[in-house]
């Protein structure tokens, strides 16, 4: 299942794969830490995004999209741009080293991150799987 990345459509192709990947189940079997990714205006995107994510144990417990309500409490907090984000899915940009370069900006426990770097890469690889498409300008 792929989609249009950011939209409901790819948010559960998110779920349904990284409840049903065995290596990211392995990887991320001592992960407990929701998160809110914001997405900032930028190329295609012409408004502000937010969606949440319950990751709890190498599953996915809930991914919703945010609309005008108040962000949930997270253990972390992602924000950057459209484009940043494009490009770390497109494999462009390194995600902790857009953290560490505020290219994507944490809340959070950095040292839990940096602690936890194969469950990141592999989160991050489970989004790219799915993700085939972006927004056009």
């Amino acid at each position: 299942m792929s989609a249009v990345f950011p939209s409901a459509e790819w948010l559960a192709a998110v779920a349904e794969k990284l409840n049903s990947d065995e290596k990211y189940a392995r990887v991320a079997a001592k992960w407990e830490g929701d998160m809110n990714f914001i997405i900032l205006p930028g190329g295609a995107l012409q408004e502000k995004m937010s969606m949440y994510l319950d990751l709890w144990h190498g599953k996915c417990r809930e991914a919703r999209l945010i609309g005008d309500e108040a962000l949930p409490e997270a253990r972390f907090t992602l924000q950057a741009t459209y484009p940043n984000y494009v490009r770390i899915l497109q494999g462009g940009m390194d995600p902790i080293q857009a953290m560490l370069t505020r290219k994507l900006s944490l809340k959070g426990n950095m040292a839990y991150i940096m602690r936890n770097v194969p469950v990141v890469l592999d989160f991050v690889r489970c989004l790219q799987d799915v993700t085939d498409a972006y927004l056009e300008a």
